[in-house]
C-alpha cells in the first residue's frame, strides 16, 4: 500500500522562507525547481520527492536554528549528504525539506601521532582520504561511491564498504560525533579518545539511525597508516563452494594484511564490460563461473608479494583456481577494482535495477541468487549477485529496461522471507530507508523495533527527522510473523 503524507505535518509557507533567507541569506535556500530537481531524485532515479525547498546551512549553529523552527512549526525536514544512497534514504518523499551538508565541508584536525581526523559532516570521502594520505593514514572506509559521498552520510548509514574485512565498522573507527537534535539541541561528543567509559555511549545511537534521531554535523574518525605494500589478485573459480575454500585458505596464507576479499558472478563481468567504456576483462581468455578480486595492504613490498604468490600458487595447485593474476602495478590495480566497482554503475547504465544488500551465512549466499534465477525464469531480468564474501554480504541485482510492478511481485517479499529464514539481515550496509522501513520485522524482533520507536520518540517526539523512513509507520511490519516463528 502506497504512504500517504501525514497531514500533521505542516506546508512550507512564505514566513519560514523569510526566516531561513534572514538565517542563512539567499544562496542558502534553494526554491528554484531545476536546481531542486537533483535533491528531489535519488542515485538511481527511483525515488523522487515533491521538496519546495532545500537549506544549505554552513555551521552546526545554523542547523540548530533550522531545526528549531522546524520543530516549533511541525515541518518535515529530509537531511542530505551525497545523496549516493541506494533505498531512497536522503530524498524526500512528498514535500519535506530538504537539509542538504554540502556546505559543512572544513577539516577541523588532523592528529599524525594517534591518526585522529575531525571534520565537518559534508567532507567528500575521497577528499578526507587524500588529505591524511598526505600524513601517512588512510580513511578506514572505501566506497565506490568516494568521489560524491559525505563522511556525514556515511556515518548516518553505517557504510561497510570494500575494506570492512580490514578495517571493521564503522562503530568502532568513529570515536565521536556531534548531532543536531530535532529541537535544535546539540549533542556534542566529539571526543578523539580510544577509551571512554563514562556513561551510556550515546554516538552510537546516530551511526547507522539514517537521519532519523539527528542531523550529524561533525566526527571524529580513527584513522590506520596508510599500508605501503599493496597487492591486488584477480582469480577465475569454478563454482561458489571452491570460493569458500579459496576464502579459508587466504585467510590462512594472508593472515593480517588480507584486507579485502570480494567475488563477483559471470553475469555481473558481461554486464560490466557491455555497459561501461574502458573496462577490461583481466583475463580474457578464461571464462568460469566466478571471479575473486583479493587485496593485500601491508607494510613490506618483498614479504606481502611473495605472501600473495604463495597463497595463489597453492590454491592454483588445489584446482581451486582456475587461472589468476597479480596486479604489477597501480594502474593494473586500478583496473581491477575499477570492474568491481564498476559493476552498480554499470547496472544503471542498463536500466531499471531491483537491488537487494543482504548478509547472511557465507555458504548460503549465492543459493539465494540461483534461486532467484529460477523464480524469474521467464521474465524480462537479468539476475546478477556480487559482494563482500569477507563479510557474508550479498549484492542480489535483477536488472531489467523499466520498473515493472509484476517483476516486483516475484522477487518480494520472496527475497526477505528467504533471508528470514536464515537469520540473515535485510539490509547489509545500505541501510532501510524508504525501500525497507516496514520490512525491519523481518530482521528484529517486535520488541526490538518497538524500543527503537521509543528511541524515537524521545529524540524526535515530534517525528520530523527523515519521517516515513527506517521504522515501519503503523507499527506493524511486514517481517512480524517471522520474527514471532523463529521467537517460537
Amino acid at each position: 500500500m502506497p504512504l500517504i503524507r501525514d497531514p500533521s505535518y505542516a506546508r512550507v509557507e512564505s514566513s519560514d522562507i523569510d526566516y531561513f533567507r534572514g538565517l542563512l541569506g539567499d544562496t542558502g535556500v534553494i526554491t528554484d525547481s531545476t536546481a531542486l530537481q537533483a535533491l528531489n531524485q535519488d542515485w538511481m532515479g527511483k525515488y523522487e520527492g515533491k521538496s519546495t525547498v532545500a537549506l544549505r546551512p554552513k555551521s552546526t549553529e545554523q542547523v540548530s536554528k533550522i531545526l528549531a523552527h522546524c520543530n516549533a512549526r511541525r515541518l518535515a525536514v529530509v537531511p542530505q549528504g551525497g545523496n549516493t544512497g541506494l533505498v531512497g534514504g536522503s530524498v524526500p518523499l512528498f514535500d519535506e525539506i530538504v537539509l542538504t551538508t554540502t556546505n559543512l565541508n572544513r577539516i577541523i584536525s588532523f592528529d599524525e601521532v594517534s591518526g585522529t581526523l575531525v571534520c565537518e559532516s559534508g567532507c567528500i570521502l575521497e577528499e578526507l582520504d587524500r588529505h591524511v594520505g598526505g600524513h601517512g593514514f588512510t580513511m578506514p572506509l572505501d566506497l565506490g561511491a568516494k568521489g560524491s559521498c559525505q563522511i556525514g552520510g556515511n556515518v548516518s548509514t553505517n557504510a561497510g564498504g570494500l575494506r570492512l574485512l580490514r578495517y571493521g565498522s564503522l562503530h568502532g573507527t568513529v570515536l565521536g560525533l556531534e548531532a543536531v537534535l530535532a529541537d535544535g539541541t546539540i549533542v556534542d561528543t566529539l571526543q578523539t579518545l580510544r577509551k571512554d567509559n563514562t556513561g551510556y555511549d550515546l554516538k552510537q545511537l546516530f551511526i547507522g539511525a539514517e537521519g532519523t534521531l539527528g542531523v550529524v554535523t561533525a566526527v571524529s574518525i580513527l584513522c590506520p597508516p596508510r599500508p605501503s605494500a599493496v597487492h591486488v589478485s584477480y582469480l577465475a573459480v569454478p563454482d561458489f563452494a571452491t570460493i569458500q575454500k579459496v576464502f579459508v585458505r587466504a585467510r590462512q596464507k594472508l593472515g593480517e594484511i588480507l584486507s579485502a576479499f570480494e567475488f563477483l558472478d559471470q553475469q555481473s563481468l558481461e554486464l560490466t564490460l557491455e555497459h561501461l567504456e574502458g573496462v577490461r576483462n583481466p583475463l580474457p581468455d578464461t571464462q568460469t563461473p566466478f571471479y575473486l578480486v583479493v587485496e593485500t595492504s601491508g607494510s613490506n613490498e618483498a614479504h606481502d608479494y611473495e605472501k600473495m604468490e604463495g597463497f595463489l600458487e597453492e590454491v592454483m595447485e588445489e584446482g581451486w583456481v582456475l587461472d589468476g593474476t597479480i596486479a604489477q602495478d597501480s594502474t593494473q590495480t586500478a583496473a581491477i577494482w575499477g570492474l568491481r566497482e564498476g559493476i552498480s554503475v554499470a547496472l544503471k547504465h542498463a536500466g531499471a535495477v531491483y537491488k537487494y544488500d543482504l548478509s547472511m551465512p557465507v555458504p548460503e549466499m549465492y543459493s539465494l541468487v540461483e534461486e532467484t534465477r529460477q523464480r524469474l525464469a521467464g521474465l524480462p531480468v537479468e539476475v546478477v549477485g556480487y559482494g563482500h564474501l569477507g563479510d557474508g554480504n550479498l549484492h542480489l541485482n535483477i536488472s531489467t529496461k523499466h520498473y515493472d510492478e509484476n517483476i516486483l511481485k516475484h522477487i518480494e517479499p520472496f527475497v526477505y522471507e528467504w533471508t528470514a529464514a536464515r537469520r540473515g539481515s535485510v539490509s547489509a550496509e545500505h541501510g532501510l530507508g524508504q525501500m525497507k522501513a516496514d520490512c525491519i520485522g523481518y530482521t528484529k524482533s517486535q520488541e526490538a523495533v518497538k524500543l527503537m520507536g521509543q528511541i524515537k520518540r524521545v529524540f524526535d517526539p515530534n517525528g520530523i527527522l527523515n519521517p516515513y523512513k527506517v521504522l515501519p509507520q503503523d507499527g506493524a511490519s511486514r517481517g512480524d510473523h517471522h520474527a514471532n516463528a523463529m521467537a517460537a
